[in-house]
């Protein structure tokens, strides 16, 4: 029974984390190619709260939900052709992002070093997976693309990975005591 109530439990939170990414999603800067939103922010607290497997079937489930046409991608839009269209390779780099982070996160150490390092190894993976997307599906050199798709999120993807490490470190043991167990 006890297994039972800890995966209820876990599908709960990675239910309630995809929930948080597509309101961060809606939170948005639009800019000509591709917004700034704040979804990061809740993908890397999904990897680092829930850990590698549950963090990155949390951002799964957001991407599934969005395909099936749950508006919860930016600016409330959904379906396949945003997942296929430019900006999908950075929807998709976000559940590498949070494998990655949650996966770090547990073998450099649960601390603040650690984390800071296992985000930025998160989000440099999905800026390398959603440009190299971008890219081949645009067309435009990797100079313009990271003009468009990198160098304006910078500023903001380290404010967010200073909160997220923040918030990642004040809710894991209240977390732990729920009997969420972190991986």
């Amino acid at each position: 029974m006890k297994n039972r109530s800890a995966f209820t439990l876990h599908l709960v939170m990675a239910a309630l984390f995809a929930a948080l990414t597509a309101v961060c999603s809606q939170i948005q800067i639009p800019l000509p190619m591709v917004p700034i939103n704040l979804a990061l922010f809740a993908v890397h607290l999904a990897g680092a709260l829930l850990g590698a497997k549950w963090g990155a079937l949390s951002i799964t489930a957001y991407a599934l939900l969005g395909v099936v046409g749950a508006p919860v991608f930016a600016g409330f839009s959904s379906g396949p052709a945003v997942l296929f269209g430019k900006t999908g390779g950075y929807i998709l780099g976000y559940i590498l992002c949070a494998l990655l982070v949650g996966l770090l996160s547990r073998r450099i150490g649960f601390n603040a070093k650690g984390l800071v390092i296992a985000m930025v190894v998160g989000v440099a993976a999905c800026y390398i997976f959603g440009t190299i997307w971008f890219m081949a599906i645009t067309g435009m050199n990797l100079q313009l693309s990271l003009t468009y798709c990198v160098l304006p999120f910078l500023p903001g993807d380290a404010v967010k990975i200073a909160l997220a490490t923040f918030l990642a470190l004040r809710l894991r043991k209240p977390l732990q005591s729920m009997g969420i167990a972190m991986e």
